[in-house]
């Protein structure tokens, strides 16, 4: 399969390393604002740097990896349906519901595939949680708990263009309870604050905060987000059944312990989600080639993409108005 990817920052380079690394893909156009960023991803890819006109109408490229600033999404989703590509795009596909609707319409109106990019569902460690759902091992669900905290805060020239945290960090962790739940939230509850910085608050943003969501039939789920954790990346998962419990813990450095007077002692776990993802990264993409490459959708897919912003546009709103919000259809 081959590639033309939109974008040579940090996004754009796990995804085009993971392309070229594929004995059954190629990376052939790389367009970026940065001529430089391009031009030095491009070198390290055996790609060539062209504009995203030249992408769009390539005849030599199969598929297109946008990996582009958020608000260039929808539109470049659109382009490469039109143009009959294959289409992998990082997530949100907007901030706006509507405007994703609409998108869909075109991605639908094209037949085109579009995956987008919730790469937590193929950690090894959630992927396999989620199995031994699916696998009866606990029965039905009935509680979901998931911890996400970043080691650190963004810049605030992000924080501005991001969404907030709804939409931006915590959107992983919506994705992730639909994907165990396996049943749409039906009402959300949120509170939060900006504790770690308070020009987060300033911003109109919080960098704390806790949602809670049910499902029609009962089943809940919590989650916990922080823009702050000492201790490194923090990626818990627990999943309550009728039979029992699974929990998906964090990943470490190593799993070598010191044990001596004072007790055990072991590394930390891995400081951010280029190390702590870069597995699930490397099967999303062997997820999406292998779905195009048999004439199937991929997943998650684009309606998975809308559902999300839906349960983080009910968040934003839930915390804003300190009353519980019944979500979208």
């Amino acid at each position: 399969m081959r590639f033309g990817v939109i974008g040579a920052g940090r996004i754009g380079k796990i995804h085009a390393a993971n392309i070229a690394a594929r004995k059954d893909c190629k990376v052939r156009l790389i367009a970026d604002a940065d001529a430089a960023a391009a031009k030095s991803l491009a070198e390290a890819t055996g790609a060539k740097v062209a504009g995203i006109d030249a992408i769009m109408a390539a005849s030599d490229v199969d598929a297109i990896a946008i990996c582009a600033p958020t608000d260039m999404h929808a539109e470049l989703i659109e382009r490469a349906a039109r143009a009959k590509k294959a289409v992998f795009c990082e997530k949100p596909v907007d901030l706006d519901a509507n405007r994703i609707r609409k998108c869909l319409e075109v991605v639908k109106a094209a037949s085109a595939p579009l995956m987008i990019g919730f790469n937590r569902r193929f950690d090894p460690n959630f992927a396999a949680v989620q199995a031994r759902i699916a696998s009866g091992a606990i029965g039905a669900v009935e509680i979901v708990s998931i911890t996400s905290r970043d080691p650190s805060p963004p810049p605030l020239s992000y924080i501005a263009r991001s969404g907030g945290l709804y939409r931006d960090m915590m959107i992983h962790d919506f994705d992730m309870a639909r994907f165990l739940l396996s049943e749409e939230p039906v009402v959300v509850s949120a509170m939060g604050a900006a504790l770690v910085d308070k020009a987060i608050g300033e911003a109109g943003d919080v960098d704390t905060a806790v949602v809670i969501m049910q499902t029609k039939s009962g089943k809940v789920a919590q989650i916990s987000n922080s823009r702050r954790a000492s201790y490194g990346y923090d990626q818990r998962i627990e999943v309550h059944g009728v039979k029992g419990m699974l929990r998906a813990e964090n990943v470490y450095e190593t799993t070598v312990q010191f044990a001596g007077a004072h007790g055990f002692a072991g590394d930390k776990v891995l400081n951010f989600f280029l190390e702590r993802y870069a597995g699930a990264y490397r099967d999303e993409l062997a997820a999406f080639v292998t779905a195009v490459s048999a004439g199937k959708a991929p997943s998650p897919s684009g309606e998975d993409g809308l559902r999300a912003q839906l349960l983080a546009d009910a968040a934003d709103q839930s915390r804003r108005t300190g009353q519980r919000v019944e979500v979208s259809a």
